[in-house]
């Protein structure tokens, strides 16, 4: 099934994602370092032949010395590319392109797309078979049925890597696991479970054929297509489709769903009129997946059978049937045992597992930090697709079920390791950063864009309001209803304008800002004049009159000076420093660098109060902190007349019996490196610290917009911490998507 979703965007918006910056969504970055001429003398001429002289008398060891084993080839000809028909091969190409990102996202599988330009069954086999040594697993993207049933099967029975068709199987995986947890919350036995299958494509039949491998008897699957059942002696079948071939005297949808315990729909839009439920039988499960809209929807369903349990494609209906669930762990477990195929016996461990999964309950960490939040009942039937666990759960079932059935080539010793390995591949913070914006789309804030008139600015004002974050108020003059219709807005009016010349806020807002500043020297027409002339004063007022929940300023001013402007408006939070944290992501690591924006001399209080706010912040992002307060000096070595407010910061934190690791002063590689951490048994820190508390300001801030330009992790922030209000400063070189994440992680507290 796709991965359908109620996220809106405009065409501009989705064209810009595309392009800005590097054309695509993937690059290829070398995994060694390649700087020197030796560096290079070992990855090329002459060194690269020793590798090769080994594979060439042992090929396992391709694994060994090369990405094979890590790598997955995306391949379409673009016949079926997701619900849009037949494009060509060219087309399919960004669909492939997001393909592979998300397997890398969510199993840290290195993926690239292949899009061959043909429709000719046989060239496609032989172009994918001859690839067989670069890769370690094909994926099958977008080729439609029949011609995807002779590639697959042909490509499995030439190849000796896994192959997988990922619309037929990933769907049949993530509907059985569905399956599994319907039939034990309504009582029903599969063996004796009778089920209606409406489409008769390649993941319609992947699912029939997949459950019956569970254990469904085929006489109790009834398959149909627009003519209706599926039974023996019908003309006008393929040989896939009269596998499933019933015998039977029932002829129509309608008829067939007579009795039926499981609607399972692959076909079209309201393709199962409501009233035909009332002919199933009691508890009825639907599983509505045809794409983009299910055949009934679950409203519909409720109001004709409330003791149904329905599950669909879509993200904005309970059990959504997503094929992300699946194919990224299916292919990492495969992968990690050397797997020569993907059999049925996998399918149904990553089943199983998917179900037992949503069985569990969440951990109350995990329910904290990543918003899972569900429980098992007839709503909640299939894990949420950002769920931590299912890295750790799913690859492992599969590379167990791959073992048992004797299709693993390099078989895993101890399987806990394994799963501790598993957990530490990828990042908790991209995890909740997806999630931060399924909280914005679930209770939608009021956020100021206080530079309206800006063109990244606007973009993502139109990219907040049409993903459901939330409500953009935009600051602004006369002219930004003709810069938002340039911008591709059909209806500039749906957008919240405030400005200063026709506000009739305006003598409420002086009537506060010189309440405030009076007695600092301002007289009221400085207060006017500010309120008139200062968008950042201006939407800093509105904030603090509560017409907006948060503020996202900075792109027309440096920081500084936006934060001097912004603290005439907005204090601290009571007993709280204000300071700047930078994040820096990596695939499997984020760091949390702060003070990087406020604070030029933090005395040892303000430092400790700093290190309690981040770690605050690292436990919001899913991280246990571990906190390093940075220095040139490790434990004294060097000395230097600099270093008494880092160590009585360390104090400071002793006497409040904190709840995280953390240790100082120390330098950089002591606090990263587990090897140079290793020479000071003493200290405190169990692992390299997540949280760098930087000693001031200069060599904060450098070293953050260093990593910004010259390292190779993702940069999110400044994120400003301990205000009253939550106000965002954000870069002067910020993109539109940048804006809207800082938006996004201001109004649902992340970043507060």
């Amino acid at each position: 099934m796709s991965n359908e979703s109620n996220v809106q965007f405009s065409e501009r918006e989705a064209l810009l994602f595309h392009s800005e910056g590097r054309p695509g969504k993937i690059e290829i970055i070398a995994s060694k370092p390649m700087a020197t001429q030796r560096d290079l003398a070992l990855a090329y001429s002459p060194g690269v032949a020793v590798p090769v002289l080994a594979i060439a008398q042992d090929p396992a060891l391709a694994y060994d010395y090369t990405a094979k084993g890590n790598l997955v080839a995306v391949i379409s000809n673009g016949t079926a590319i997701l619900g849009l028909g037949n494009l060509g091969a060219l087309a399919s190409k960004p669909v492939m392109e997001g393909k592979a990102v998300l397997f890398k996202r969510f199993a840290d599988v290195d993926s690239i797309d292949i899009e061959l330009k043909t429709e000719d069954v046989d060239r496609i086999i032989d172009a994918v078979e001859l690839m067989e040594p670069s890769f370690g697993g094909i994926n099958l993207e977008d080729i439609k049925a029949p011609e995807c049933f002779v590639i697959e099967q042909t490509l499995r029975e030439r190849m000796n890597i896994p192959v997988f068709h990922d619309d037929q199987h990933g769907t049949a995986i993530i509907a059985a696991a569905g399956l599994i947890n319907a039939l034990f919350l309504t009582g029903r036995d599969i063996k004796t479970t009778k089920m209606v299958v409406n489409g008769a494509g390649a993941a319609a039949i992947a699912c029939a054929a997949l459950i019956k491998a569970m254990g469904l008897p085929g006489d109790n699957l009834l398959m149909c297509d627009r003519t209706g059942v599926i039974y023996q002696g019908r003309e006008g079948v393929n040989q896939w489709q009269s596998a499933h071939a019933a015998v039977t005297d029932r002829r129509t949808l309608e008829e067939a769903l007579d009795g039926a315990d499981v609607f399972l729909g692959l076909s079209a839009a309201g393709a199962l009129p409501a009233e035909y439920l009332a002919k199933m039988a009691p508890k009825p499960i639907i599983f509505a997946m045809a794409n983009p809209d299910p055949e009934i929807s679950p409203p519909d369903a409720k109001r004709v059978r409330p003791d149904v349990i329905i599950a669909t494609g879509r993200s904005d209906y309970p059990n959504q049937i997503n094929n992300v669930l699946c194919f990224p762990f299916i292919f990492r477990g495969a992968l990690d045992v050397r797997a020569t195929t993907i059999n049925d016996e996998m399918k149904v461990a990553a089943s199983q597992a998917l179900a037992a999964l949503a069985r569990q309950q969440v951990p109350e960490e995990v329910a904290v930090a990543y918003g899972v939040q569900h429980s098992f009942g007839p709503d909640y039937i299939i894990p949420a697709p950002f769920d931590p666990r299912l890295m750790e759960i799913v690859p492992v079932a599969v590379a167990k079920a791959a073992m048992d059935s004797g299709v693993a080539t390099k078989p895993i010793l101890d399987l806990e390791a394994y799963r501790q390995s598993l957990k530490a591949r990828l990042n908790p913070t991209t995890s909740v950063l997806t999630l931060a914006y399924e909280g914005a789309r679930a209770h939608p804030k009021r956020v100021l864009f206080a530079e309206g008139e800006e063109e990244t600015v606007l973009r993502a004002a139109i990219a907040f309001k049409d993903g459901g974050y939330g409500v953009p108020v935009l600051v602004g003059r006369d002219d930004v209803p003709d810069r938002l219709r340039a911008l591709g807005v059909t209806d500039p009016s749906a957008y919240e304008l405030h400005n200063s010349r026709n506000s009739p806020l305006v003598p409420r807002m002086v009537d506060f800002l010189y309440e405030r500043l009076q007695r600092r020297g301002y007289l009221r027409r400085d207060c006017e004049r500010m309120i008139n002339q200062d968008r950042n004063i201006f939407g800093a007022v509105l904030l603090q009159l509560g017409e907006a929940d948060a503020m996202i300023t900075g792109t027309t001013r440096t920081y500084a000076h936006t934060m001097r402007e912004i603290r005439r408006v907005i204090d601290p939070a009571a007993g709280r420093t204000p300071f700047g944290i930078h994040l820096m992501v990596g695939q499997s690591h984020t760091v949390f660098l702060a003070d990087t924006t406020v604070n030029e001399r933090p005395t040892a209080e303000e430092l400790a109060d700093i290190a309690e706010d981040t770690a605050a912040v690292a436990r919001r992002m899913g991280h246990e902190p571990r906190v390093a307060f940075l220095s040139y000096s490790t434990f004294g070595n060097p000395g230097g007349a600099f270093l008494d407010n880092i160590r009585e910061a360390v104090t400071v934190l002793d006497g409040r019996q904190v709840s995280f690791e953390y240790e100082g002063e120390m330098a950089a590689d002591v606090a990263l490196n587990p090897k140079q951490l290793a020479n000071f048994p003493f200290a405190r820190l169990s692992g390299p610290a997540n949280v760098l508390v930087m000693p001031g300001l200069q060599s904060a801030n450098i070293s953050a917009k260093l990593l910004r330009e010259l390292g190779g992790d993702a940069v999110i922030g400044p994120m400003l911490i301990g205000m009253e209000k939550s106000v965002q400063i954000a870069p002067m070189t910020s993109t539109a998507s940048e804006l809207v994440t800082l938006a996004v992680l201001a109004a649902g507290g992340i970043a507060r």
